[in-house]
């Protein structure tokens, strides 16, 4: 379990500073909002007519919702 807390504007993560962060564990900290804001360009995009392009995004959401969960599935 990670344990994070948020210290006068700073992030912490079981001791580490915000300077160590990677595109990793940013992803990690964000996975839920990243999700809901690609569901939201799909969404977008097949209201353009462009369902390729949302499938596209959907897929992408997909893989890290997948990979996620596997990740979660490990450490139980």
């Amino acid at each position: 379990m990670r344990i994070w807390r948020v210290e006068r504007g700073r992030e912490w993560r079981r001791g580490s500073s915000v300077s160590e962060e990677t595109v990793g564990s940013i992803a990690e900290l964000y996975l839920g909002n990243l999700l809901y804001a690609l569901e939201l360009a799909a969404l977008a995009l097949e209201e353009q007519g462009k369902g390729s392009d949302a499938g596209f995004y959907r897929g992408i959401g997909r893989k890290l919702a997948e990979a996620r969960g596997r990740e979660v599935g490990e450490s139980r």
